[in-house]
């Protein structure tokens, strides 16, 4: 054999190699799965990333298995969007967290999507190296910014602030890069500002070399980042399912909600179990400050919306062909004064 069909064969068989190995590991294709007419239907799978606008998803999750002994939903981890959007419209899984101008860009492309529910809000600070002279938003103009992609709603802060500044889009040199590796990028200076869903914005700030330029919360209240999204034809096929999963997650926010001890137990076995991360990163942007990210009021409103329809045909990433009752489907939503805590009591870390 020459040593190119050498090489060539190789390659062939790494590829494949790293092929199985992310199929194994990530999207669990070759796991055992019940069979038989007594095992009952596959189990709901729910597309995430490690990121506390997700956060909810590995809590929902754990906490079914500690009260019941399993959970009736299998949560995927993925790395970036790119990879969580196409899972998703394969068919693979039923549901996923997904930013919310990507599922308004998808109906608008005619994809069979709903929104039903809300992953947080707030939290995404925009920071900037705490030894650079950035201390407004005009200070900003020709300098480069990083936001995860094209449909961040954090793409939307700049845009919105800019606005405000009388300035454009245009006057920034916006880069799309993933979330983890921008506290790299700002620590070494590649880039002069981030944004993104935590924890990486408060990674920044914890290590001692990121500076909020400004929290989301004082600049857009009630920011919403990320959505809990299912397919239309799930939602006719499978309600009473989609149901348990919506309550699931109303739960496990107001869990999340109702005490710092809750907070931090999640950030101990989110980290460890789902994330794999330091859960001193979990730990430190889920209590610096407290209500740097929250986890009630999840219902979708109107207004809210709205203003990303606007905002998002502005910035020129939504064509602005879809609205409101078109992508939401908030039949599935109770309301935040109904919804109670699981009964779950957090174990000291």
């Amino acid at each position: 054999m020459s040593f190119r069909k050498t090489l060539l064969l190789a390659a062939v068989v790494i590829l494949t190699g790293i092929t199985l190995l992310h199929s194994a590991l990530n999207l669990h294709l070759f796991d055992a799965r019940p069979n038989g007419a007594g095992a009952g239907r596959e189990k709901f799978r729910v597309g995430f990333l490690p990121v506390t606008c997700h956060l909810t998803c590995p809590v929902t999750d754990f906490i079914n298995k500690q009260l019941a002994g399993e959970s009736m939903f299998d949560p995927i981890r993925f790395q970036g969007w790119p990879e969580l959007k196409e899972a998703y419209l394969s068919g693979y899984m039923p549901a996923t967290f997904i930013l919310a101008p990507m599922a308004i860009a998808l109906r608008e492309q005619g994809v069979p999507i709903k929104i039903v529910y809300l992953g947080h809000r707030e939290g995404g600070d925009v920071m900037v190296h705490k030894d650079s002279q950035i201390y407004r938003t005009e200070d900003l103009k020709g300098k480069t910014v990083a936001v995860p992609g094209r449909y961040a709603n954090h793409r939307l802060i700049f845009y919105r602030e800019l606005k405000k500044a009388g300035m454009q889009l245009s006057d920034v040199n916006l880069v799309e890069m993933p979330p983890p590796d921008m506290p790299a990028a700002l620590y070494s200076r590649a880039v002069d500002a981030i944004t993104s869903g935590e924890p990486f914005p408060g990674q920044t700030e914890m290590d001692g070399y990121g500076r909020a330029l400004y929290r989301v919360k004082e600049v857009w209240p009630g920011f919403i980042s990320c959505v809990l999204a299912v397919r239309e034809d799930v939602i006719r096929n499978r309600r009473a399912e989609v149901q348990q999963l919506v309550d699931g997650i109303a739960k496990s926010g107001k869990w999340l909600d109702t005490s710092m001890d809750n907070r931090m137990a999640a950030a101990q076995f989110v980290s460890t179990l789902y994330y794999n991360q330091n859960p001193r990163l979990l730990t430190y942007v889920l209590s610096k400050p407290p209500d740097r990210v929250i986890y009630s009021r999840l219902k979708p409103t109107r207004p809210n919306f709205e203003e990303i329809e606007v905002l998002g045909k502005e910035a020129g990433i939504l064509k602005g062909t879809a609205h409101f009752d078109d992508y939401i489907d908030d039949s599935f939503a109770p309301e935040d004064d109904v919804v109670a805590p699981h009964p779950y009591a957090a174990k000291n870390p």
